[in-house]
């Protein structure tokens, strides 16, 4: 009876001790545990990234948009005053602003076809292998990575009066007397702009059309060949076809880049002679920073910002309809 007894104590604290102790999760609980931690990974690993650009692009964006419609005070104790829509009429009734959008446009024009063309050029030159190939990648991608201000001051002073372009063009060719002011007149000033503008350019595109042409089915090259197609009969049938989306990617990249020019032409012209080779960015940097009226340059910079959404939204569209769908 005694160890009955003692029995019946044992198993009442083991009862005890097993209905303290938690019942292991099920398995459909360990499963629904284990997708949700799956599916969470994409976003712990995405968060920096996200994180950084609400900082540096997002909440910067926000606030020159707020900012645009004040007269935007940047001392602490003064009062912003409430413009509403003012500084955006203003900058469509202003002649220089729509010198600096018309000089931006022309850098665009003249800047994203030849880097293109040339690109694209270079890049069916030295796609096939070979042992100079590493080389030409390196000398004609190398502008890519030197720094824009070193190149600006040394194709000022390139263009400079007493530079090596007149030198060039005066006492080795003769094409003009030797003494043009290339930097002190308004269409001068943005040729040279726009030189730099295609040097520096043309590796970027090149590599990417490189990367592109590494793609283009050989076996649709050989069945253009059995048929008969010449060269350009199979860069035009087979190669443009198959390398559409870089083109797309190219062209809408050159474009956004061609609107936002602004340390060339700060360091080149310094948007002069009076103003006459201002561009959106240096035309709004002289607003906000200079005049310190930061709403008029916040109203300029949203413009500039819609009008290159839209543009690359055309350009997005135009080119995907003419492929037929097929750039994605």
């Amino acid at each position: 009876m005694t160890v009955l007894r003692s029995g019946e104590r044992v198993s009442a604290g083991v009862a005890e001790v097993l209905s303290a102790t938690p019942a292991p999760p099920s398995r459909s609980r360990r499963m629904s545990r284990r997708r949700a931690a799956t599916a969470a990974t994409p976003y712990l690993f995405l968060a920096p990234g996200l994180v950084l650009f609400a900082v540096t692009v997002l909440y910067p964006t926000l606030q020159a948009f707020q900012m645009s419609f004040f007269d935007w005070k940047i001392v602490g104790s003064a009062t912003s005053e409430f413009l509403g829509l003012d500084n955006y009429a203003r900058a469509f009734t202003d002649d220089h602003f729509w010198l600096a959008l018309s000089n931006s446009g022309i850098y665009m024009v003249l800047t994203v076809a030849p880097q293109i063309v040339i690109g694209l050029g270079l890049a069916l030159l030295i796609q096939k292998k070979s042992p100079t190939q590493p080389l030409f990648r390196v000398l004609f991608y190398l502008p890519v990575v030197t720094s824009w201000v070193v190149v600006s001051f040394l194709f000022k002073f390139l263009f400079s009066d007493g530079g090596l372009i007149n030198f060039a063009l005066g006492d080795l060719l003769h094409v003009t007397n030797g003494d043009t002011a290339w930097l002190a007149d308004r269409w001068t000033g943005l040729i040279a702009i726009c030189a730099l503008g295609v040097w520096k350019g043309i590796g970027w595109s090149m590599m990417i059309f490189l990367a592109a042409l590494q793609g283009v089915p050989q076996a649709l090259i050989e069945a253009a060949n059995m048929d008969g197609a010449n060269r350009w009969q199979r860069f035009k049938v087979v190669t443009v076809p198959a390398i559409w989306p870089a083109i797309l990617f190219v062209t809408v990249m050159l474009v956004i880049g061609g609107f936002n020019v602004f340390i060339s032409v700060y360091l080149m012209t310094g948007g002069g002679p009076a103003g006459r080779t201002d561009v959106l960015l240096t035309y709004m940097y002289e607003q906000a920073f200079n005049n310190l009226d930061f709403g008029y340059g916040s109203a300029i910079a949203v413009i500039l910002t819609i009008m290159v959404f839209m543009l690359s939204v055309v350009q997005m569209k135009v080119f995907r309809d003419r492929n037929g769908g097929g750039a994605q």
